[in-house]
């Protein structure tokens, strides 16, 4: 067995697709009308076909059980232009424990959306902040030969 994608279905796929591509950013692998999955590795169903192929069971929005989640380094420019499309946030930009930068939001069917800013990144804006290598792994438990690739990477050394 294989996993392939997650699935979330939608009311309005013409709307969906605008805001996963417009919005976010996401390229379309395959389109099939009621179905359509992105490159990212998820996809969008119809919500009337959708509850057609379970046999007539009702779809229930909104139940906040589940996410898709993207990385994406520039979180205030993002959080500028949900707020200039009237996107309903969860919370804003906000660090989590491991002090990583992360944003929650409804997408138009009301699935939860979160983004945050890469390991990597995060790596490297803590080193920017003066943080050790040796801080730097105790705060993101992540190994120093991770932390050491992520500095270099950003850095370009």
């Amino acid at each position: 067995m294989k996993y392939k994608c997650a699935l979330f279905v939608v009311d309005n796929m013409e709307k969906a697709k605008n805001f996963y591509i417009e919005i976010l950013g996401q390229e379309i692998k395959y389109d099939f009308g009621e179905s359509v999955t992105f490159e990212g590795g998820f996809a969008i169903h119809e919500k009337e076909h959708f509850s057609y192929l379970l046999g007539g069971l009702a779809i229930h929005k909104n139940p906040n059980n589940s996410e898709l989640y993207f990385e994406y380094d520039d979180l205030e420019q993002l959080e500028n232009k949900l707020e200039k499309e009237k996107v309903e946030f969860i919370h804003q930009v906000k660090e989590q424990p491991w002090r990583q930068k992360v944003l929650r939001f409804y997408d138009l069917d009301k699935n939860i959306i979160e983004v945050g800013e890469s390991l990597e990144h995060l790596v490297y804006r803590l080193w920017n902040e003066g943080k050790s290598y040796e801080e730097i792994a105790e705060i993101t438990d992540m190994d120093n030969e991770f932390v050491e690739k992520s500095i270099k990477k950003f850095s370009g050394r």
